[in-house]
């Protein structure tokens, strides 16, 4: 028999096919804690950061796979909020799933416009209201729909974050169920507005150089099925970051990931197009570059959103844009007969482009020991399969590596946190996919300044025995920090590595410290000691030597301006920049 209210709330999140529980203990969630242990598989963190940016992947890796069985998290009041939000605001930014049940003091030890009352009391609701599709509390007990509807919130229309802040004599409550409150919520629905739909077939007729950028709002899509249907089109597509695992790397119609920290080939591809159907990318600045007036500047430009506020945000500019859920496009755009103009022409030049511009390009040789970024991740990606999850952190140059140079697979989940671009996120993401997937591999690539930022989270690795591969990207600090301090400031570097103060573990104690199975690689027998890591059971942490002075090219450069602003390069102008040779034959289109 269920008793108070918190007993009932545990139920409701079951019913709402909720099986984990990332939480970390607290008085102000005594209730709901001693609720939640009997229905739910409970995992303790040692910091709320690490339970919101795992929840967030555990569900992203739910919903990539199809499984069901989603989690969410449990904080207490005061410090468990603000200690959350980072997590909070990055799910939002990324448009994923994330149910965040805060604790709170009891409604009469509310602070009602005082600074505070109650014990560890902040306006926790009025934080997240920001960075949240919805930040409530509830200062009454609500009935199962207002409740369910909440939770729902999150992973309808277009996903984000949900805060519901429950206090202690709410949690508590014994009211009778036909006293509960009814917040008479509407229910959002997904849009498909696709009148337009007949003027885009039209156009896309009329394209000689078109190309389809898939983003990861498409992740709804089977592989497979995308990438036939892809075949049947015969229209090249590329992927932003959070679209990357869509495509196979070895399919004939794929042509990379176009980017500020973009694939050479890519950017100039996407470039000289003349007509690009973006479909589930908000096309941020990231994606289209800071000098956006000059992402595909010579094409006619489709943007597929669900939010109608990307499509009118004035950049880019857009010719043809569709409030629509990005399935519904797509199958759509896949299930009719158009008819569209052979592309064969711009398929060959497309594969010209791909197959003279490297992965790791000459200009980035590193020196001595050290190990090559671009090779390693390259190298890694040969030896990754099918099945394995991919964590490239979600900043610096470790992420920026990989998205530039990994070769992905089909079936691989591939997952960063790009918006808020937080340190930390790398630890903290791997063991959310990590617990959905106990079974994979799951392989994190980290930079030292951001792994330390997260690194007490080994202890919840190690007491879950987690089958994590972590390759720490050893190159003393903050890499791309320091060169930013180097390019603009003539190297004034200040808390950017261990010479101006920045403190760094002994990695090999760290390992020990959490029982874990440790190897520092070099040039020598890499892919000898990857196979071996790979094909070991069990966590394992390695350190990749990295050149403090590596290079990470190619880049979009930018520059400080005579008024103090900064001045970028088009995508298709990056840093170093390409011979007049490649010019003639490479940039064909550029300003045609």
């Amino acid at each position: 028999m269920k008793n108070n209210y918190s007993d009932k709330l545990s139920q409701w999140l079951k019913d709402e096919g909720y099986t984990h529980c990332f939480f970390i203990a607290g008085g102000n969630i005594m209730h709901i804690l001693n609720s939640l242990r009997k229905d739910f598989v409970m995992i303790p963190f040692v910091h709320e950061v690490a339970t919101t940016m795992a929840c967030e992947y555990f569900n992203l890796t739910a919903k990539k796979k199809k499984l069901s069985g989603k989690a969410f998290c449990l904080v207490t009041a005061g410090p468990g909020v603000t200690n959350a939000m980072t997590g909070v605001a990055g799910s939002h930014i990324e448009s994923r799933e994330l149910l965040i049940i805060g604790g709170q003091v009891k409604t009469s030890d509310l602070s009602r416009g005082l600074r505070q009352r109650g014990i560890q009391e902040i306006d926790g609701v009025s934080l997240m209201e920001p960075i949240t599709k919805k930040s409530t509390r509830l200062e009454e007990p609500i009935n199962e729909f207002s409740f369910k509807s909440l939770c729902r919130l999150s992973s309808i229309g277009r996903p984000g974050s949900v805060f519901i802040e429950i206090p202690l004599d709410v949690q508590a409550s014994n009211k009778k169920i036909s006293d509960y409150k009814d917040l008479k919520l509407k229910i959002e629905k997904n849009i498909s507005h696709l009148k337009r739909f007949p003027e885009v077939i039209k156009r896309l007729k009329e394209a000689k150089r078109p190309i389809i950028l898939l983003g990861g709002g498409v992740q709804g899509n089977q592989i497979i099925d995308l990438q036939k249907n892809l075949s049947k089109i015969g229209i090249p597509v590329q992927t932003t970051w959070n679209g990357i695992d869509l495509i196979d790397s070895n399919f004939k119609l794929y042509y990379g990931r176009p980017n500020t920290w973009g694939q050479r080939y890519a950017n100039l591809i996407i470039q000289q197009a003349d007509f690009i159907i973006s479909v589930g990318s908000r096309l941020g600045l990231q994606q289209t570059g800071f000098n956006w007036k000059e992402f595909g500047k010579n094409a006619f430009k489709v943007m597929v959103d669900i939010d109608k506020d990307e499509l009118t945000k004035g950049h880019p500019q857009i010719d043809i844009p569709i409030n629509s859920d990005s399935t519904k496009f797509l199958k759509k755009l896949f299930t009719s007969n158009y008819g569209f103009k052979d592309t064969s022409g711009w398929i060959n030049y497309c594969n010209k482009i791909k197959n003279h511009f490297h992965l790791s390009e000459s200009c980035n040789n590193s020196k001595g020991n050290f190990i090559n970024p671009y090779d390693f991740s390259i190298l890694l990606s040969e030896k990754t399969s099918k099945n394995d999850t991919i964590i490239p952190c979600s900043s610096g140059s470790a992420n920026t590596t990989v998205q530039q140079a990994f070769l992905q697979k089909s079936g691989q989940v591939i997952m960063n946190t790009k918006g808020m671009a937080s340190m930390g996120y790398g630890l903290s993401g791997a063991i959310g996919a990590s617990l959905k997937l106990p079974k994979n591999n799951t392989i994190l690539i980290e930079g030292d300044g951001g792994f330390i930022q997260n690194m007490q989270e080994l202890g919840t690795v190690e007491i879950n025995k987690l089958n994590l591969k972590i390759f720490i990207f050893f190159d003393n600090g903050y890499a791309s920090i320091r060169m930013t301090q180097r390019n603009y400031f003539g190297g004034g570097y200040v808390g950017c590595d261990e010479k101006t103060g920045l403190g760094m573990p002994n990695w090999k104690k760290l390992a020990k410290t959490y029982n874990m199975a440790y190897m520092l690689l070099s040039k020598r027998n890499l892919s000898k000691n990857l196979d071996v890591i790979l094909n070991t059971k069990g966590p394992f942490l390695s350190i990749i030597p990295i050149d403090p002075e590596q290079t990470y090219f190619p880049k979009i450069t930018s520059r400080i301006t005579k008024d103090g602003s900064m001045e970028s390069n088009p995508l298709h102008e990056m840093t170093p920049e390409i011979t007049n040779e490649e010019r003639k034959k490479y940039m064909q289109f550029i300003g045609d």
